[in-house]
């Protein structure tokens, strides 16, 4: 029988199902991908705007989302505000970026103490988001590199201040009450329990947090970076606390970095929604996802993620060339 045998997983907290191909040696030519620059014509806006130094604020748009529904309800949405200001205009959220100091091209590992500021003015964001009660989540994401969808070469963290709840973190969220109530434990707190004592899918620890690969990777080297400390609102987050999760996200993008040639990715913030405490059942966290291969036909016609790295093999390539997972003193 040829190689390529899937392995059917279900992820524990969305119950969402991933085929993970588990009889195939892993070829590094196959997945070690440098992240493409991106060609700004030797412009780049974020070095410039807002002007001045230090990591910046940048506003790209104060209306980013028209909520218009269904194409039905579109045609009846034209009908009625046509003659109406775009802000109220069912028009919501903003579009804005934290940008790295001028001439700041490096990436996020590289760069210390400005990661953890950019961190905090994210943390920020999403405090003075939920003050305002005006729109329901605020992404957070980093794209590095052209094959994850960045925009430029300038080391930024994005902002999108959404009218609704994303439907990953929707799936979380239920995902995760449905867990409380039939284990009586967070499930992001049990996954850090076990992914430390299994040790086969742990990139990285320290007494604050731990990085390791989901068992339902939906991407080759996926790695999520969850705090020890249970909370649910990245809003709340102590200045500790974003000190120790920039440590954190530095040593597995790192690590990603040395094994795949620095690739391309996409860095996502899963908190709380901006208009709900689910203070028991939420555990906010990071995920990273390389961005290393097309999505196929199986995939986009039924909605299945196919893995063709399992996570155990990605993380044994990543302790090869990266190191062995710091070991928590406390």
């Amino acid at each position: 029988m040829s190689a390529g045998l899937f392995e059917l997983r279900k992820d524990p907290i969305t119950a969402w199902w991933v085929a993970t191909i588990v009889d195939r040696d892993f070829d590094r030519r196959r997945f070690a991908l440098p992240a493409g620059p991106v060609d700004d014509g030797g412009d780049c806006q974020n070095c410039r705007l807002p002007p001045g130094e230090g990591v910046r604020l940048r506003m790209l748009k104060d209306y980013a989302f028209h909520t218009v529904g269904t194409e039905e309800e579109r045609r009846e949405l034209d009908r009625s505000v046509a003659q109406v200001a775009i802000s109220n205009a069912r028009a919501a959220g903003s579009w804005r970026t934290i940008a790295a100091p001028p001439g700041e091209h490096r990436a996020l590992p590289a760069v210390g103490e400005i990661a953890e500021e950019m961190l905090a003015q994210a943390r920020d964001a999403i405090r003075d988001a939920a003050g305002a009660e005006q729109t329901d989540y605020l992404q957070v994401v980093q794209n590095w590199g052209a094959q994850a969808g960045a925009r430029t070469n300038h080391l930024c963290l994005d902002l999108y201040d959404l009218p609704l709840i994303p439907h990953r973190v929707a799936e979380e969220l239920g995902g995760a009450a449905r867990f409380v109530i039939r284990e009586g434990e967070c499930p992001w707190c049990r996954l850090v329990r076990e992914e430390v004592r299994d040790g086969s899918r742990l990139v990285w620890q320290d007494d604050a947090s731990v990085a390791f690969a989901p068992w339902g990777s939906r991407s080759p080297f996926e790695v999520w970076v969850v705090p020890r400390t249970h909370a649910a609102d990245f809003g709340r987050a102590s200045d500790a606390d974003v000190r120790a999760i920039g440590r954190a996200l530095r040593r597995a993008l790192g690590a990603l970095a040395l094994t795949l040639d620095g690739p391309p990715y996409n860095l996502v913030l899963h908190t709380a929604p901006l208009r709900e405490r689910v203070d028991a059942t939420y555990h906010w966290h990071w995920e990273i996802h390389p961005r290393l291969r097309e999505i196929a036909g199986l995939e986009l016609g039924t909605g299945l993620p196919v893995n063709p790295v399992s996570p155990e093999a990605a993380v044994e390539e990543l302790l090869e060339r990266a190191g062995a997972p710091a070991e928590a003193s406390g």
